[in-house]
């Protein structure tokens, strides 16, 4: 017996870092392809798909466009969290990388509004409906592979891939996208060149493809589910809404604050410095790439910790941060200092966002049986991501508008949404788990 157990341990130790990594890799893969999109509708979709209103208007349409992405997301996670908790994780995790490299790639192959009338923005729409619905599937179900198989004492430290693969998608691209700029300067950039990050993404695909091709099945899956032969919730979605329906309430609240400061740094920001304060592109640009950079250290870091000392604390520190930030952050942007932005984009995207994204995959995870915790959680997610995210950059465009060009509203919608995030992490209980005892991974709620 004790052969077995000692002979198991490297096994469920190897298992769980091939799933972290596929987890990872797939991460990068969506993430990139999902914030390649933010960036360049933030600097010139208005003027390639919506040339004919006013720039003003054609801001918020190319925003709008961003945020039907966020719209499709729950779809995404109720068809691919069906299947999921029916068939297994690993085949839909391939179907989500393949659906959101293909809809990427034809992005950079759409000719414009120039060559195609009005057929452009619409078949832009609906291509990024198409990268909304993959990334809807992508985030529960690699969150599950990284989860499932990870030892029970460190689950989130090894699904903390999932969200650094956030911070390297957002690193490469808008890294690319400064390096087109730099290469072929803002005119070329905005003429042509923009398509190059896009068609660029079939490298990134391919490698993930290969990646998923040859990761394992869930171990708590098989364990939980195949195994004891258990026969498939009929319903996934309607038997993790009958079991656990504040656990929806849960996930909105705690994404908010990771949610509002990130798309408010990378993407709005950008937008609102060069349009509204005459900044240079490259300055957010930089950020981007910076933060990005900083998450794969202190993503991992707090996991780390959160493991040892408890994740809805870190929840909880991390909306603090976030709320206590927002007014600083603008003031900044209004006084033009590099130093004082870059310090409260590093505040807001890698102290407040890191801590609270850190422990969301066990968090969310846990709020639902293994039958149907793939559709409980991965549309939770989703979900949140429409309230919380994808009309972030649109709501914070118009309550500029609505401030006559001032910032005053936003910095109260970020500040409101970390409190939230903050309020409930510190009254929600904790999620109880039973470990079994010779293998070290979580068995049951």
């Amino acid at each position: 017996m004790a052969s077995n157990l000692s002979s198991s341990v490297p096994s469920n130790e190897k298992r769980a870092r091939k799933a972290a990594f596929s987890s990872f890799i797939g991460a990068v893969v969506d993430w990139y392809d999902f914030l390649l999109y933010g960036i360049v509708a933030a600097l010139i979709f208005n003027q390639q798909f919506f040339p004919s209103i006013s720039p003003a208007m054609g801001t918020l349409a190319a925003f709008a466009t961003f945020g039907v992405g966020f719209l499709f997301r729950p779809l995404g996670g109720v068809v691919f969290g069906h299947f999921g908790d029916r068939l297994g994780r690993k085949k839909m995790l391939f179907l989500t990388v393949f659906l959101m490299g293909t809809a990427t790639i034809l992005i950079g192959l759409l000719p414009n509004f120039e060559a195609i009338g009005w057929w452009a923005p619409v078949l832009l729409v609906l291509l990024r409906a198409i990268q909304g619905f993959a990334v809807g599937g992508e985030w529960g179900g690699a969150a599950l592979m990284a989860v499932e198989n990870a030892p029970a004492h460190r689950k989130a430290f090894y699904s903390s891939g999932v969200q650094i693969g956030y911070g390297v998608g957002l690193m490469l691209a808008t890294g690319s996208v400064s390096l087109i700029i730099y290469i072929f300067g803002q005119d070329g950039f905005a003429d042509w060149a923009w398509r190059i990050p896009f068609l660029a993404s079939i490298i990134l695909v391919l490698f993930a493809l290969w990646v998923r091709g040859g990761q394992d099945e869930s171990h708590e899956f098989e364990q939980e589910v195949i195994k004891k032969q258990i026969a498939p919730v009929k319903i996934p979605l309607f038997e993790a809404v009958r079991q656990n329906p504040k656990g929806f309430f849960y996930i909105i609240a705690l994404r908010l604050a990771e949610l509002l400061t990130m798309y408010l740094v990378t993407t709005f920001a950008l937008n609102y410095s060069t349009k509204n304060l005459g900044m240079s592109s490259s300055l957010f640009l930089h950020i981007g790439l910076m933060v990005g950079a900083i998450s794969c250290l202190t993503i991992p870091f707090f996991a780390h910790i959160s493991d040892r000392f408890g994740r809805r604390r870190m929840c909880v520190i991390g909306g603090l941060i976030g709320a206590i930030c927002a007014f600083p952050f603008f003031f900044a942007l209004e006084s033009g200092s590099t130093f004082w932005i870059v310090l409260f984009a590093i505040l807001l995207a890698n102290l407040s966002h890191d801590m609270v994204v850190s422990v969301h995959q066990p968090i969310f995870t846990e709020l639902f049986g293994a039958s149907y915790r793939y559709s409980g959680a991965g549309v939770g997610y989703q979900v949140a991501s429409i309230v919380g995210g994808g009309f972030t950059p649109f709501i914070a465009t118009g309550l500029i508008t609505l401030g006559h060009g001032h910032w005053q509203y936003v910095a109260i919608y970020l500040t409101i949404g970390c409190l939230l995030t903050t309020w409930v992490a510190a009254r929600m209980k904790a999620q109880v788990q039973s470990v079994h005892p010779s293998s070290g991974y979580v068995t049951g709620k």
